[in-house]
C-alpha cells in the first residue's frame, strides 16, 4: 500500500519542474530504502536466495528519477547505494549473497548512468532550441526595423552626405558627419540593436531560471565604425561575458583614439574580429606613418600610458596577450588575443 501511494505521489511531483528539487529526491530515496529494509518483516532468508523481492524492483524508480534530476553521477551513486543496502539487508537476515545480487547492482548502475546522460543531453538540446527561437524572433524584428529605417532615415542621411560634398565648405563637414552616422546606423540595423544599458545579451535565460549574461563583441566594437574605420567580423555573434567584452572594446577604442591623435587626418583604420574556440582575436590596423622605434618606451617613461595601460594592460588583466607590429610608413597593427573564461 505504501509503495502504491508513494508511486502516485512521486509521479505527480517529478512531472512538475518546480517540485523537481533535491528535497523530493531525498524523500524518494528515504522511502525506497525504508521499503527495501521492510522486506525483512515480510520475507525469509531462503526467499531472498530464490527470488528478488518486489521492493528491489521498485527501487529502480528512485535510481531513474535521481539520474534524470542529478545526472549520470547521481544515478550511479544511488545505484551503488542500493547495492550497499541490499548487501546489508541480506547480511542482517543471514541470507547468502548470490550472483543475481551483483548483476542487479550492475544493471541499475548502467541504467542510472544512461538515463542521467540522456537527461543532460535533452536539457542542453532544450536550451539550444530556446536560444534558436529567441534569435529567430530577434532577426525577424531586426529585418522589419531595417526596412523602415532604410526607407526614411538612411536615405535622408545619404542625401545630406552627397549634397554636403557637392556644396563644400561648412556643408562638407556636415555631410561628413551625416556619412558617419549613416555608416553606424547601417551597421546597427544589419547586425542588431544593442540594449541601452548593458549591450545586446543574446543568450536567453535557461529553462532552469539561471541567466548566463553574454554580450556580442561585434556590437560594442561597431560603435567605433565610421567613414575612416572599417569593421570586419564573423556573421555569427561573438559572445563574451560582460566584463571581458567591455574591456576588449575599450582597448579597441583606445587604439583607434591613438590613431586619431598621432596619425594624419585621413588615416584609415581596419578592425578584424576572429572568433576561435578558446580565444577571440581582435586586430586593429592603420595605414599611418607607423610608430618610430623606441617611441612606446619613451612615452611610458614620460608618463603617457595610453598603449601600455589602456590597451596592453587591459588585455593582460583578462589573461590575454597583445602583439604590436609596426614599421616606418607601413602603418601599425595591434593584435589583441583574449582567452575565453573557463568554467
Amino acid at each position: 500500500m505504501v509503495m502504491a501511494v508513494w508511486t502516485v505521489a512521486t509521479a505527480y511531483g517529478y512531472s512538475r519542474p518546480e517540485q523537481r528539487t533535491w528535497r523530493l529526491v531525498v524523500a524518494d530515496l528515504a522511502v525506497s530504502l525504508g521499503c527495501l529494509f521492510a522486506t525483512a518483516l515480510a520475507a525469509s532468508p531462503f526467499y531472498l536466495t530464490q527470488a528478488t523481492p518486489l521492493s528491489s524492483y521498485w527501487f529502480a524508480g528512485a535510481v531513474l528519477a535521481t539520474g534524470a534530476v542529478w545526472g549520470a553521477r547521481g544515478g550511479a551513486l544511488v545505484a551503488l547505494l542500493y547495492g550497499l543496502a541490499d548487501i546489508t539487508l541480506r547480511e542482517s537476515m543471514g541470507a547468502a549473497i548470490t550472483s543475481a545480487t551483483v548483476r542487479g547492482v550492475v544493471l541499475l548502475l548502467l541504467v542510472g548512468m544512461a538515463v542521467g546522460y540522456m537527461a543532460n543531453v535533452a536539457e542542453r538540446a532544450e536550451r539550444r532550441f530556446a536560444q534558436a527561437v529567441f534569435l529567430e524572433a530577434r532577426l525577424h524584428e531586426r529585418e522589419q526595423l531595417a526596412r523602415s529605417i532604410h526607407d526614411s532615415v538612411l536615405q535622408v542621411l545619404a542625401l545630406v552626405r552627397r549634397r554636403g560634398e557637392e556644396i563644400g565648405g561648412a556643408a562638407a563637414e556636415l555631410g561628413r558627419m551625416a556619412g558617419e552616422q549613416e555608416v553606424r546606423l547601417r551597421s546597427l540595423v544589419t547586425d542588431g540593436l544593442p540594449d541601452l544599458d548593458t549591450g545586446p545579451a543574446v543568450t536567453p535565460p535557461s529553462p532552469s531560471g539561471e541567466e548566463h549574461m553574454s554580450i556580442d563583441l561585434r556590437e560594442l566594437v561597431r560603435r567605433d565604425e565610421s567613414t575612416h574605420v572599417s569593421v570586419s567580423a564573423p556573421a555569427t555573434p561573438v559572445l563574451l561575458d560582460v566584463h571581458t567584452a567591455r574591456e576588449t572594446a575599450a582597448a579597441v577604442h583606445t587604439a583607434l583614439d591613438n590613431i586619431v591623435r598621432h596619425c594624419p587626418k585621413d588615416t584609415g583604420a581596419w578592425i578584424l574580429i576572429e572568433d576561435e574556440d578558446e580565444a577571440v582575436i581582435v586586430t586593429v590596423r592603420d595605414d599611418g606613418p607607423g610608430i618610430p622605434e623606441g617611441r612606446l618606451a619613451r612615452a611610458r617613461r614620460e608618463g603617457r600610458l595610453g598603449i601600455a595601460q589602456s590597451v596592453v594592460g587591459r588585455i593582460q588583466d583578462l589573461g590575454g596577450t597583445v602583439e604590436i607590429i609596426t614599421a616606418p610608413e607601413e602603418g601599425t597593427e595591434i593584435e589583441m588575443r583574449v582567452p575565453r573564461p573557463t568554467s
